[in-house]
């Protein structure tokens, strides 16, 4: 009972000051129904084939595509630590994602925007094991800035959608 009042004075300080769930209405909100409808553009490169499909997984595209994301990709990877020998022992690979969102009906774009992370890998010995880590660095990358981006554009829906009376 306690944990029940506790919540719905959550509930009531929350819509106080106007914050509002991003997903309401579950799979029939319109947060939900319009990223269904957002088509990923070919991406190149590994990395991108790797960013296409997080996006594809992470939007649930189903209905006829009525915006269509462009993304340009910056994968870089960066020799940080030096050994006595001159050889590298760290590196930092980024993935940077430029955005667009584009409605198909006219061509105009809705957002244009940029996210990115960063990871930090060991270089040992074993050649193998450093192209693995380097290889596992882009794949987790690319979920991570895929969620940022979907976050960017789901928060766009519910800004400039309508209100519901």
């Amino acid at each position: 009972m306690k944990r029940a009042l506790a919540l719905a004075a959550v509930g009531l300080a929350l819509s106080g000051c106007g914050l509002h769930p991003l997903y309401s209405g579950g799979s029939a909100g319109a947060v939900a129904t319009t990223l269904a409808e957002v088509d990923v553009a070919p991406i190149e490169g590994k990395a991108g084939w790797l960013m296409a499909n997080a996006l594809r997984d992470r939007l649930h595209s189903s209905a006829t595509p009525r915006y269509r994301l462009e993304i340009k990709l910056d994968d870089k990877i960066v020799g940080l630590g030096v050994r006595r020998d001159d050889s590298i022992s760290r590196e930092r690979r980024t993935l940077r994602a430029r955005y667009q969102l584009i409605d198909l009906n006219n061509g105009a774009v809705l957002l244009d925007a940029a996210s990115g992370s960063d990871a930090g890998i060991d270089v040992v010995n074993s050649e193998y094991a450093t192209i693995a880590a380097e290889n596992t660095a882009l794949e987790r990358l690319s979920g991570i800035v895929a969620d940022q981006i979907v976050a960017r554009v789901a928060t766009y829906v519910q800004r400039t959608a309508p209100e519901k009376p």
